[in-house]
């Protein structure tokens, strides 16, 4: 695809631009909607190839592959009385919003395809779940760290609860830096530790010849600090309560949107 648009223009529509632009080519053209203006402008004015549109429905017009990068309450107000013609391509990266909705919306026989990208797609350091595969959402997706397509919109929205951890595990570095600081750390030297600390663990992951599981028991001694604070604190109990609220949320990602949200 040569000519990409995004109609929401926050954190997600942001990093997609800026990994496009991360690689050695020029990249396709990349046309952006006026929601989110500030960054769209920021976007435009730091890489070439990139316009603002008047509107959403000039983002349509121009573009191939259009991304739908909206919160999923303002689904109505951005898609409502847009026309798509039926060779374009359209991306939703909305939470807990199906194709069947996105389709009724446009009204449209195009190509419809939900993505999670995460933010990292800016270093292009990530896979992006899609549903269902198409080549050209593919194609772009591995440009911007990899793809992993799943079997049906019921393995996607798994995916999509599993994303919903990630400032979870934000906080609970955030707690165990407070904790040091409690202790008489300089609250920088705990940032510093922590940040270093599991950056490792994090390169540790891109090993994949180890399952987690494996990973888990290699940073662990019998009977040692991190046996001691795995058994203590992250007990079954603890493991049920986390897979209750993932249950949970993924009721809420499968309920008809009018019961979900507006």
């Amino acid at each position: 695809m040569e000519r990409i648009g995004i109609i929401g223009v926050g954190e997600i529509g942001r990093a997609i631009v800026a990994g496009l632009r991360n690689g050695d080519g020029p990249g396709p053209e990349v046309f952006l909607s006026p929601r989110g203006a500030r960054t769209a402008a920021e976007l435009a004015a730091q890489y070439e190839g990139v316009h603002v549109c008047a509107d959403n429905q000039e983002v349509v017009d121009r573009a191939e592959l259009v991304i739908v990068a909206v919160r999923r309450e303002n689904r109505h107000d951005a898609l409502a009385g847009l026309r798509v013609d039926d060779d374009r391509v359209v991306v939703s990266v909305m939470a807990g919003i199906s194709n069947d909705e996105v389709r009724g919306l446009l009204g449209t026989k195009a190509a419809l395809v939900r993505a999670i990208p995460l933010p990292t797609v800016r270093e292009r350091s990530c896979v992006t779940v899609t549903y269902p595969e198409h080549p050209a959402v593919s194609a772009l997706f591995e440009q911007l760290g990899g793809v992993l397509p799943v079997a049906d919109e019921a393995a996607f929205d798994v995916f999509s609860a599993l994303t919903a951890t990630v400032t979870t595990h934000y906080a609970y570095l955030t707690t165990l830096a407070s904790w040091a600081a409690a202790q008489g750390i300089a609250p920088g030297d705990a940032d510093r530790y922590l940040r270093d600390l599991f950056q490792g663990v994090g390169r540790s992951l891109a090993d994949e010849s180890r399952t987690l599981h494996q990973l888990a028991a290699d940073h662990e001694t019998p009977g040692g600090s991190n046996e001691r604070i795995r058994t203590t604190w992250f007990t079954p109990a603890n493991s049920t309560a986390l897979t209750h609220t993932l249950d949970s949320l993924l009721t809420l990602l499968t309920q008809p949107p009018s019961a979900a949200s507006g």
